[in-house]
């Protein structure tokens, strides 16, 4: 663990650091408090600050109240030091957001107790995050594929189409559907319809920008949100994801399972944004043009202004693999 020292006399800054090195801590040692407040604004700051009551530029108790006030993530445990010893100061040293005290001249067992005591409340506390960001993340992601989940990905959606309005900028949404997923998971069985399914979504996932997104739509289906996105890009990207995921068999155990895909693209059109409901409206109409016309291909809506959608056309092969 990484521990910052602030202490304006080069002695007792030498001592803390010899006695910190010696435990294991890895040290960073400033002179000041303006140091201080700049190691502690880093993104990798340490999370265990020993900092002196009376230094130069600013004093130990403003540094803990600016930390306090940032009110940043991970949580910064501070230990002040200082000659003080009335009660008086303990009360003005814990209430400015100190989490510990130590009088100099110190000892070096009280300093490793106290130490390692806000230590364990740092790791604690890194270890909540840890466990809030895993149920955060699975809240929002689908447990097979890994992708963004039906209400991850329509909230999305919903955020994207604010911000096309705001910049009149074009949105463009892909519903992916497996063809004939039913058979395999009837012939082959459920472990082998999870096999595709993992693989078809990370042959998606690599086919999109940085910054659209994919999620599980539902069963086989799949939706791609793609912002700054106009039919004819669109059309281009749902036609790479096309020949991606049936570019090759997927393994499923013993199995090698040829799959295909059909696909349906619908964007805005003009400075009236579109709801959700009549952008998915479009590509559900487009895919299931798509799937008429004889699966594993692209289908167009119409560029989506209003709710009325009517099909544009098709691309993609036209023969589907056996």
């Amino acid at each position: 663990m990484r521990v910052l020292i602030a202490e304006d006399q080069a002695i007792s800054r030498r001592l803390l650091t010899h006695a910190l090195e010696k435990w294991g801590y890895e040290v960073t040692a400033v002179r000041d408090g303006r140091e201080a407040w700049e190691v502690l604004q880093r993104d990798d700051s340490p999370n265990l600050a020993i900092l002196d009551w009376m230094m130069p530029g600013l004093n130990g108790v403003e540094v803990v109240r600016r930390i306090r006030e940032r009110n940043a993530e991970p949580y910064t445990y501070v230990i002040l030091l200082t000659g003080r010893s009335e009660k008086e100061d303990l009360v003005e040293a814990m209430g400015s957001g100190a989490d510990d005290y130590i009088v100099k001249p110190f000892n070096r067992d009280e300093l490793e107790v106290r130490v390692r005591a806000g230590r364990r409340i740092v790791e604690l506390q890194q270890e909540l995050i840890r466990m809030r960001e895993a149920v955060r993340h699975q809240a929002r992601h689908d447990a097979l594929t890994g992708l963004y989940n039906r209400g991850a990905i329509l909230e999305i959606l919903h955020r994207e189409l604010g911000r096309a309005r705001r910049e009149r900028s074009a949105i463009s949404v892909i519903l992916a559907d497996l063809d004939e997923f039913k058979r395999i998971n009837d012939t082959r069985g459920h472990l082998a319809g999870d096999a595709v399914l993992r693989e078809a979504a990370r042959r998606m996932a690599r086919c999109v920008r940085g910054y659209d997104s994919v999620g599980r739509y539902g069963g086989e289906e799949f939706l791609c949100v793609l912002p700054g996105c106009d039919t004819e890009l669109a059309g281009r990207v749902a036609e790479r994801i096309r020949t991606t995921v049936v570019s090759e068999p997927v393994a499923a155990g013993e199995d090698s399972l040829r799959i295909t895909v059909s696909l349906g693209v619908a964007s805005t059109s003009g400075p009236a944004t579109p709801t959700a409901d009549a952008l998915l409206q479009a590509a559900d109409e487009a895919l299931y043009l798509a799937k008429e016309a004889g699966r594993n291909r692209v289908g167009l809506a119409a560029p989506v202004e209003g709710t009325l959608v009517l099909p544009l056309g098709l691309e993609g092969n036209d023969a589907t693999p056996s």
